[in-house]
This record gives structure tokens, C-alpha cells and sequence, in this order.
């Protein structure tokens, strides 16, 4: 890559914002249990992965009864409630507030409700797929309450993971559903700072499993779960990290005969497009890939130019490349179907942003994901390369952003704008529009259960405001 870009990227003009330095966890992310069940949860999907023995934390006849339960060729069906402690009502409730609550958020591009209607079903015969879904809504209604002491999820945490071996030992892809489950459980619990290290794991059983973006059903509704876990840590990472699965596995394989970039950048272009006129919910992962290919060009464009390595993975000018994808996100934008544009939208003087509202939930978080991959796409824009207003604007990509998520107050939506209204946010320079964005933020937590104020307080800091001053004016 031998062009630099046209300014500085956001993330270096204030090189020292960064969850390492200013995101704070609860008291939960700092629970030394806690954080012993994630190490415990790593190396059981490691040890899955690297085909090692997988008795993790277990005893031998405790695996041997396990493995009764994740008989792939009798399973037990019905739910399994006396594994815990926790009264048996109260694990109805947490059932409850999956179907009604939780499964929305992770369904948020998905017709079919996989999470929802699917997952239910599957965890009658899968005990760790059941516990995983119980620790995540109670996690979800702890931190909707505001719950500091009575961590019913860690128990429920615990449990799904000494389940989990002897699933990942019989090779059942139903732990790849329980595993990625978990892993935005951990996520939603505010400790941004180790995102990675939360899906690490699932990147190792998708390519286990040999499971991508078009693999259908369940498993590919649990794939862009995922997409969209790594695409908010890439954000996160500001570009010092790229996706944890290489994008070479998001879609179909390349066909042997297809021998440069190029012409492979146009066959997944291709894929999606094809897919996505049978099927909207594909339009809005596309949207989602098309990030993931922005954060993986911003790392290898930082690499190349702060640390003068060359890039291994495309050997084209970084013009040419920034220039392809480009081109690609306007296509993208240009090739939406009716239910995926906008049902009204308002620009009157005196509107802090503009309203942009969307009758369609998957167009709600696909057309902000478009938005907010084009301020990264900016961010890197290579000298002297023109893009025609208003396209060219990042500032106006960053009303958008923040605009879509005061016309559309869908929950699902709002958790998947907490990265692109940071994004947004650092180009705000009126102390209005800072109050607006921080509302926004604290309706995300207050109403979703959703670590969102962490991101609020590195934009305080970005706007050169006192930590907690934009908060404190808020009530």
C-alpha cells in the first residue's frame, strides 16, 4: 500500500482514546468467577478445535453422564430444570424474556427468527444450547434492573459450559449455536475491552464446522450473529485489528479457477447480490460484510503505512483497493430494494438530525451500517481521490447515523448502533447534537440491558468535555 490517505484517520488525531484506556466494566465483568468460566469457555473451543482432549473442568463420570444428554441418536427431549439451584419458575421467566426479549436483538436481520422459534426447539435435546440461552436472558434482565448482587446468570453461565465438552466431543454443531450465544452474552456484559478474546472461540468451531454466511438455517443465522460481534470489535480496535475469521470464510469458497482479487471480490459481490433478490435478510448482511472488508482494508493500511509492512493479502495499490470497495458500498446502496429504502424522510431547518424512517426492520441497522462503513471508508480516503457530495461528506454520513437511530427506536437496532454512533459522534462539534447522542446512548442501556454508556464516556473525552459531564446534564 503506497498511498497515504487524504487526513489523518479519527482514531489517530486522538490516538489515546481506547477501551484499554477509558471503557469501565461492572462489578460482573470484574467477578473473579467470571472471568475464570471465559478462560474456562476459551479452552474448551481450543481444545475442540485443535482436535485435543476436551475433559476441561470436568470428571470422567461427570462426562460420561453428559454425553446421555448430547446423544446425537436418542436425545432426551424437554427441558432439564434441576441442574441449578435457581427456583424453577424463575428459569420459566428467563425462558420467557429469551423468546420475547433477547431472541429479538440477536433475529434483528432474520426473517425465519432462528434464535426465537429454532433455538427453543433445539435446546429441549441440547442442555448446554438451554443453559446458554438461560444465562443470557438472565444477564439481560440483571442488567435491565441494574442488578449488582444476585448473579443468577453466573450460575446458569457455569453450568452451559460444563455441558459444552462432551457436545464439542461428539462434534455436534449445536455447541457452535451455544458457544456463539455465549460469547454475546459476554459482550453485552460491558467489558468491550477483551472482545476478541469473547469470539475467538466461535471463529475456531466456524471453521470447524466449515460454516459461512450462505451455509442456510440455523447455523447461518448463528454465523451472522457473529458478523456482526466482529465488526463491532473491528470498530472497536480503530485498525489495529482486523476480523478474527478471515473474510475468505464469510462467503462460498472461491472457485479454483478464479486466480486473482479482483475477479474474487467480484464473485462474492456476486453471491450476495444474487442472494439478496431472493432474500432482503441478505441484503442486510451484505451491509455487514461490506464493514468488515472496510475495518480489514483500514488494518492493512495502517500496518503498511505505520509499521512499513507489506500487504501480504492484496498486492494492488491501496488506491485501487479503497476505489473497488467503494465502488462496491454505492452498489450496494444504489441496488436496495423498495422495503429496504427509507418510507419518509425529513430535513427541515431546526432539526438537530434528520428523520429517516424505515418500515423495515433489517433496513433500520443496514442502511446505518452503510453509513457508518462509509466514515471508515473516508477516514482513508487516498489523496486527491474525489467523491461527489453528498456521499463525500463524512459529516453528512454522520447526521444519517445518529438520525436513524432517533426515527427508529427498534431495540434491536439501537444495540447495533452503539459503534456506528461512535463513529458519528467525533464528527459532531455542537453541544446540542452531543446531548442528543448521549440521550441516545442511555436509552441503549436503560432500555436493552446493553453496555452503551462505556462508548458515551470516550466521547466526552473526544469532545473535550469532564468525564460524566454530558451524562450529568442529562438527569
Amino acid at each position: 500500500m503506497d498511498e497515504e490517505a487524504q487526513e489523518p484517520r479519527l482514531g489517530q488525531e486522538i490516538s489515546f482514546l481506547s477501551p484499554e484506556s477509558f471503557s469501565t466494566l461492572d462489578e460482573y465483568s470484574k467477578n473473579p468467577r467470571f472471568i475464570e468460566l471465559q478462560e474456562e469457555l476459551r479452552g474448551v473451543l481450543f481444545a475442540r478445535a485443535s482436535g485435543e482432549n476436551t475433559n476441561i473442568g470436568a470428571t470422567p463420570d461427570q462426562l460420561g453422564e453428559d454425553a446421555e444428554d448430547t446423544d446425537l441418536h436418542q436425545p432426551k427431549r424437554g427441558f432439564d430444570f434441576t441442574r441449578v439451584s435457581i427456583p424453577k419458575i424463575q428459569l420459566i421467566k428467563y425462558i420467557k424474556n429469551w423468546i420475547i426479549e433477547c431472541a429479538p436483538y440477536l433475529d434483528k436481520f432474520d426473517h425465519a427468527r432462528h434464535f426465537a422459534i429454532q433455538v427453543p426447539v433445539i435446546a429441549e435435546s441440547s442442555p448446554a444450547l438451554f443453559y446458554a440461552v438461560l444465562a443470557f436472558s438472565a444477564r439481560q434482565m440483571e442488567r435491565k434492573m441494574g442488578s449488582d448482587k444476585n448473579y443468577d446468570s453466573l450460575e446458569l453461565y457455569q453450568e452451559s459450559i460444563r455441558l459444552l465438552a462432551p457436545g464439542m466431543q461428539a462434534k455436534d454443531s449445536n455447541m457452535l449455536v451455544t458457544a456463539c450465544i455465549l460469547a454475546v452474552m459476554e459482550l453485552m456484559s460491558g467489558s468491550p475491552r477483551n472482545w476478541r478474546r469473547h469470539i475467538e472461540g466461535c471463529a475456531t468451531l466456524f471453521d470447524l464446522f466449515q460454516v459461512n454466511g450462505f451455509s442456510g438455517g440455523v447455523l447461518q443465522a448463528v454465523f451472522w450473529c457473529y458478523a456482526r460481534m466482529e465488526v463491532c470489535g473491528a470498530i472497536i480496535s480503530g485498525g489495529v485489528e482486523s476480523t478474527v475469521l478471515a473474510l475468505r470464510n464469510w462467503a462460498p469458497p472461491i472457485p479454483d479457477d478464479i486466480a486473482t482479487n479482483a475477479d474474487a471480490d467480484a464473485f462474492v459481490r456476486n453471491a450476495f447480490y444474487q442472494s439478496s433478490l431472493k432474500n432482503s435478510d441478505m441484503h442486510a448482511n451484505w451491509a455487514v460484510y461490506l464493514c468488515a472488508k472496510a475495518c480489514d482494508l483500514m488494518y492493512r493500511h495502517t500496518r503498511a503505512t505505520e509499521l512499513h509492512e507489506a500487504d501480504g493479502h492484496d498486492t494492488r495499490p491501496f488506491r485501487l483497493q479503497w476505489k473497488t470497495l467503494w465502488s462496491e458500498l454505492q452498489f450496494w446502496f444504489e441496488s436496495r430494494s423498495d422495503i429496504s429504502l427509507p418510507t419518509l424522510v425529513s430535513e427541515d431547518d431546526g432539526q438537530i438530525f434528520p428523520t429517516i424512517l424505515f418500515a423495515h426492520w433489517p433496513a433500520i441497522s443496514s442502511n446505518q451500517v452503510y453509513h457508518a462503513t462509509c466514515l471508515i471508508m473516508l477516514e482513508m480516503r487516498p489523496r486527491g481521490e474525489a467523491v461527489l457530495p453528498p456521499e463525500g461528506s463524512a459529516v453528512w454520513h454522520a447526521r444519517r447515523v445518529c438520525g436513524i437511530s432517533l426515527t427508529n427506536p427498534h431495540r434491536a437496532s439501537l444495540i447495533n448502533a452503539i459503534q456506528p454512533l461512535y463513529l458519528a459522534g467525533k464528527l459532531l462539534t455542537h453541544s446540542a447534537e452531543h446531548i442528543a447522542v448521549g440521550k441516545l446512548f442511555k436509552i441503549i442501556e436503560e432500555t436493552t440491558g446493553w453496555g452503551a454508556l462505556w462508548r458515551l464516556r470516550d466521547l466526552e473525552i473526544a469532545w473535550g468535555y469532564a468525564p460524566g459531564e454530558i451524562l450529568s446534564t442529562m438527569g
